[in-house]
């Protein structure tokens, strides 16, 4: 972008400032921060931000914290113009009251979020090793075996698509799946919604421990997502956004959703994919039918599974480690950000 000299005086960054997402279509992602470390007006910045430059009084590193905090408890989203696209506005962003403690306690609750942080990195760095070695592991072996088994030898009986009735409002004994229930992972119940009461644990989508769940419309990335339905702990059925496959005695799930997530199934996948938007492109059980995987015998299946399980057991450590210490953290910026006092921030 072009900007006058006078324009570089007044948008042009300086090495702490804070710029925060102005407008997003997720209104919990209205207010995403960044803490500018670049050199003095190397870059400038346009009306999709707003930008917080600390006065003298506040530690930049501290209102960035305070920041991440807001958007965590929906501050920012309580005060957003919500439209299509959902906006802080700066004014609306100035009027909130900002912690302004002591500069030496904003500087003891950084030096602790840091450290925090700091066991985050390493941990996560650990956990991108192992999935490395894991993927490693699984593409060499199935780079070995022919892909020479029409998917559809592999199941029990056809590939479904799921139902979506309207959400009940209240609980009714059986829930759905979210589409947000399939990640890169594989399957985590992380969006679940109440059935209406005429949805009964007998409906044909009703699902079982080790049916393998594929989304069928999501962006071209991730359409073809796939993960082995673990139960939730009441009964679930799964929506028309999804696909069902329920493997044969002569396949496991694991496997199956192992085939189908390698990197040469995903190309396929990708590439079936239809849509005139990247947004949103859908496949068709009809071309899921058509894929052929690998299907070597039970032995050899439970042999790769097996072989994994060391490098699964040490992740699922990791990220229950991750997990907790994020809780951790979360919980000591409750106890430490909130405003004592609070008073406008001041900046220039």
């Amino acid at each position: 972008m072009a900007f006058s000299a006078a324009e570089r005086e007044t948008y042009g960054l300086m090495p702490g400032d804070i710029l925060l997402n102005e407008g997003q279509e997720n209104l919990m992602m209205v207010g995403r921060s960044a803490l500018y470390d670049g050199a003095p007006g190397e870059f400038c910045f346009q009306n999709t931000l707003i930008r917080f430059r600390p006065g003298p009084a506040v530690v930049p590193e501290f209102a960035q914290a305070v920041f991440v905090w807001w958007r965590a408890n929906a501050v920012f989203a309580g005060i957003a113009e919500k439209t299509s696209i959902s906006h802080l506005g700066g004014s609306r962003f100035g009027a909130l009251l900002f912690p302004l403690i002591p500069i030496a306690a904003q500087r003891r609750i950084v030096d602790v979020i840091d450290s925090l942080t700091e066991l985050e990195r390493r941990i996560e760095a650990s956990i991108a090793k192992n999935r490395a070695v894991q993927a490693g592991i699984r593409e060499n072996f199935l780079a070995k075996l022919a892909w020479d088994c029409p998917l559809p030898e592999a199941l029990s009986g056809p590939i479904r698509n799921g139902f979506s009735p309207v959400e009940s409002v209240r609980w009714t004994g059986v829930q759905m799946l979210g589409l947000g229930c399939l990640t890169p992972l594989g399957f985590a119940p992380l969006q679940l919604k109440n059935a209406p009461p005429s949805i009964s644990s007998s409906h044909s989508a009703a699902l079982s421990d080790g049916d393998v769940l594929m989304s069928r419309a999501n962006t071209r990335e991730l359409v073809g997502l796939v993960g082995v339905y673990q139960d939730v702990g009441t009964p679930c059925i799964y929506p028309d956004l999804m696909m069902r496959l329920r493997p044969s005695s002569r396949c496991s799930a694991q496997f199956l959703a192992m085939a189908l997530m390698s990197d040469r199934a995903r190309r396929t996948i990708r590439s079936m994919a239809q849509g005139t938007s990247e947004s949103m492109v859908k496949i068709s059980a009809g071309a899921v039918r058509d894929l052929r995987i690998p299907l070597p015998d039970l032995k050899d299946q439970e042999h790769l599974l097996s072989t994994l399980d060391s490098v699964t057991q040490q992740l699922a450590k990791e990220s229950a480690e991750f997990d907790k210490l994020r809780g951790l953290k979360q919980g000591l910026m409750d106890d430490l950000l909130p405003g004592r006092g609070a008073v406008s921030a001041v900046a220039s």
